[in-house]
């Protein structure tokens, strides 16, 4: 679960992936892939393998899923793949949005 009221501090992959999108705890958080759904798991694309481990909690592996798609993923390696390629394009997206916004605040100061 992304976030519930009765959590009181998110898991470390799920703060890194709110704080990369700039979400807040209360924000509606859309499934990356089907966009019909809320996002209401955080997917390791790189699986993380029982136990865990701190070292996959990265943006490029973290994704929004809502169930379904979680599910999907988590069964079928080619569309873990796909989500991957989509979940890239959206990080790169971002990361191009920072770019240009920081170049037009520096061109006023």
């Amino acid at each position: 679960m992304i976030y519930t009221k009765c959590q009181k501090k998110l898991k470390k992959h799920t703060k890194v992936y709110m704080d990369f999108f700039d979400y807040g705890e209360q924000d509606f958080v859309m499934c990356e892939f089907c966009q019909q759904a809320r996002a209401v798991d955080i997917h390791h694309l790189n699986s993380r393998k029982m136990g865990g481990s701190k070292t996959k909690d990265y943006i490029e592996n973290l994704m929004g899923l809502c169930r379904d798609c979680h599910n999907s993923a988590e069964n079928d390696s080619s569309f873990n793949m796909f989500c991957r390629i989509k979940h890239l394009e959206l990080v790169c997206n971002q990361i191009y949005a920072r770019i240009e916004y920081e170049k037009r605040f520096k061109k006023w100061l």
